[in-house]
């Protein structure tokens, strides 16, 4: 009767799926878009058959394409799914690339039904280069000894992410082959370079746990640091003093509606790119579904509101759970966070570019609390926001030095200090350092010390 009953339900889990692509063919998703209606941003609809993640499919797309939402309605009650969202490009205007609006029709109307699941938006297959996977605890200068390593090891790193969150670090890198520019596939040398990147990260801590890992599995790079930092429980803060001015603390509440059907989320913090992402993929990974939200970014506040239930269908059923919500949304929102100067340098890209350009950060006693790597046609387009250690703040002489240092054509400081000038196009520093960057190694300049 068991095996009875076992075969039973797995036939009317596949009628069940089943049923839910029948009513999706029959049923597909729509997306309007309007440039009209809205004076200040595109006005983008989409409406289709419900699914547990479809609001974070939606807000991925949008926000991998660079998209800015000020503004959205979400309603997913009952089979339908509909929500409109305001989107402007970076620069506050309007989307009126016309392949950046056939993507979205793609992405997200009719033919979306054939394409593959949110597990892969954004994301292409390839095996171009070796992803790293790394977690630890976060001291001042790992960015740098993590990449001198990879650079001893003839690895190039093509892309990277980095977060710092609660004295935690985790990042995700793209590194080739020196010689061959492609993935490295020698389980050897694989075990080689996680070994001798464990114990990097395992050099500032004796207590908590370091991890290295190197796959082949395509993920979304965003998403998988979340899952990361959250596996990690880096909300659980170590000490409040983590927030020492209370206004920028991220204000979260969690309450149940009088008929206990719902359970509302308010949040209200300083807005930024991507807070919307953050939000709803801590809510789908919590198992928690959105049936309606309102958010509302125009200005320097966020507001953002959401009906929520587990995905059992029960509100948030005791103080402990309440709890354990707001800690991992305040981390969501903290994570991403650009605090600091900021830091954006573009060059040709070479083996060991990023070694020397944190080497030289990390001489001049900055830490790197976040980092974005990129590299496209040969360039390397890097990103880094600094900070002092211990907290302190930046000296403009500190950020005229590494400036110079580097070279004033290929990196830009962004922030404060606010009387930071911009060095004289013809200093003799930037004659000394032009060619920095077709060398192999600061060394060659006695500059720096090894920390080989």
């Amino acid at each position: 009767m068991a095996f009875i009953s076992g075969v039973n339900m797995n036939f009317s889990r596949n009628m069940d799926d089943e049923y839910e692509k029948l009513f999706r063919r029959m049923n597909p998703p729509r997306v309007v878009i309007d440039n009209e209606s809205c004076k200040n941003a595109t006005v983008i609809r989409v409406d289709s058959a419900n699914k547990h993640g479809i609001l974070l499919e939606v807000v991925q797309i949008l926000t991998d394409l660079n998209l800015i939402i000020t503004k959205a309605y979400i309603s997913s009650d009952g089979g339908w799914f509909m929500d409109v969202f305001n989107v402007t490009d970076h620069d506050g205007k309007k989307v009126t690339d016309e392949a950046i609006l056939k993507y979205i029709r793609k992405s997200l109307g009719p033919e979306s039904c054939s394409t593959s699941s949110i597990r892969s938006v954004g994301v292409k297959q390839t095996m171009e280069h070796t992803a790293i996977e790394l977690l630890g605890s976060d001291r001042p200068g790992l960015l740098s000894e993590v990449s001198a390593v990879l650079t001893n090891l003839k690895c190039n790193i093509v892309n990277a992410e980095v977060w710092t969150h609660n004295t935690r670090a985790a990042a995700v890198m793209h590194v080739t082959d020196e010689k061959t520019g492609s993935a490295i596939t020698d389980p050897q040398r694989l075990s080689v370079i996680k070994e001798l990147l464990c114990n990097v990260l395992a050099g500032g801590n004796r207590v908590r746990g370091a991890s290295s890992v190197v796959t082949e599995e395509v993920t979304h790079t965003e998403r998988r640091l979340h899952q990361m930092m959250f596996a990690d429980r880096d909300y659980e803060r170590v000490d409040d003093d983590d927030y020492v001015d209370e206004k920028s603390r991220p204000k979260v509440t969690v309450v149940n509606l009088s008929d206990n059907d719902y359970s509302v989320v308010t949040i209200q913090c300083k807005d930024r790119a991507k807070l919307l992402f953050d939000i709803v993929f801590t809510l789908t990974d919590m198992q928690y579904v959105v049936f309606h939200a309102s958010i509302d970014s125009e200005g320097p506040n966020a507001y953002q509101e959401y009906y929520i239930k587990h995905i059992d269908g029960s509100p948030v059923k005791s103080d402990a759970e309440r709890h354990r919500v707001i800690q991992c949304l305040e981390a969501a929102i903290k994570r991403r966070v650009s605090e600091g100067l900021k830091l954006e340098l573009c060059a040709t890209d070479r083996v060991g570019l990023l070694s020397d350009v944190t080497r030289i950060i990390r001489e001049n006693s900055l830490t790197v609390t976040r980092a974005e790597v990129t590299t496209k046609g040969g360039k390397a387009v890097n990103t880094f926001y600094v900070g002092g250690a211990s907290g302190c703040l930046v000296e403009s002489k500190t950020i005229e030095s590494i400036r110079q240092a580097i070279g004033n054509t290929i990196l830009k400081v962004k922030g404060k200090p606010e009387e930071l000038k911009p060095a004289p196009q013809d200093s003799p520093t930037r004659f000394l350092f032009g060619g920095l960057f077709k060398s192999r190694s600061f060394a060659n300049f006695g500059m720096v010390k090894s920390y080989s």
